[in-house]
């Protein structure tokens, strides 16, 4: 599986921003598609992942509300809709698969990741 991730950026606090994941290759997603990010000095840490064959999702307490998860299934992309900003939310967001639980080992195959800063 390949993840392209793009739609990172510059933007102010109670901004928004959309990102998204297009996957290809010959490999199938068996489970589901993820978003996670790391911040500088920090861990990285799952933010919302999205059943790849049904509609179930799963997020970050720290992200509910405020971010949502998508996915475009004849186009093989997946979105991140993350609106009302915060500096903490800055990042590098990587989507990754193959499953949709919020612990970071269980992703196997990862994009490049996208900066997303996030001004007071």
């Amino acid at each position: 599986v390949q993840l392209q991730a793009s739609g990172g950026g510059l933007v102010q606090a109670g901004g928004f921003l959309r990102l998204s994941c297009v996957a290809s290759g010959r490999s199938r997603i068996s489970y589901g598609l993820g978003w996670l990010r790391q911040a500088p000095g920090k861990e990285r840490e799952f933010v919302a992942a999205i059943e790849w064959n049904g509609g179930r999702t799963n997020y970050a307490d720290s992200v509910k509300g405020r971010f949502t998860i998508s996915k475009d299934s004849v186009k093989n992309t997946v979105y991140l809709q993350m609106d009302s900003l915060v500096p903490e939310d800055t990042a590098v967001y990587y989507c990754a698969a193959d499953s949709m639980v919020p612990a970071v080992i269980m992703y196997h195959y990862w994009g490049q990741g996208t900066q997303v800063t996030v001004s007071s």
